[in-house]
């Protein structure tokens, strides 16, 4: 089968076989932040963006992309450098396997909701898995970039 899509930017077009699964595909094109942690659609590592909304890649065909957007974090490192810092600060980036899948997964949130309560914010990261930190840092720079992008509009 042929699959064509756009990677961070890049058009792909290649032979592939119907069974390959999204995180193998834009791993097989350098895309090392796309992690598989618990092959079971839970933990959030695998994260990509799909026409910009976020897709859990372990869990779909490849095939499924055709025609698509994909950008993963190798692709958004604009957006993702302020905000890594604010998760950096608070301490929860202890042993750092989770950290693209949660930044991923906020700047899905920023995207999608510029002011979000605590529990929407906790609602955006239930769907990561941490097994470092206990997920109090990553909500402490969530809300402290907000803040921090709150103040910097004014």
């Amino acid at each position: 089968m042929i699959l064509s899509l756009i990677l961070n930017g890049k058009p792909i077009k290649e032979e592939v076989s119907p069974d390959l699964l999204l995180i193998d595909f834009v791993r097989s094109h350098g895309c090392y932040s796309v992690k598989r942690g618990c092959e079971t659609s839970n933990c959030g590592l695998c994260t990509v963006f799909m026409n910009g909304k976020p897709v859990l890649s372990c869990s779909m065909l490849a095939m499924r992309a055709d025609g698509s957007r994909i950008d993963t974090l190798e692709g958004l490192q604009e957006e993702a450098k302020e905000f890594g810092a604010f998760i950096a600060d608070q301490g929860a980036e202890q042993c750092g396997f989770c950290n693209p899948g949660t930044i991923m997964n906020a700047i899905a949130l920023f995207r999608e909701n510029p002011d979000p309560s605590d529990d929407e914010i906790k609602e955006y990261l239930a769907g990561n898995l941490c097994r470092c930190s206990g997920y109090e840092g990553q909500l402490r720079g969530i809300k402290a970039f907000l803040q921090y992008k709150k103040e910097g509009s004014k």
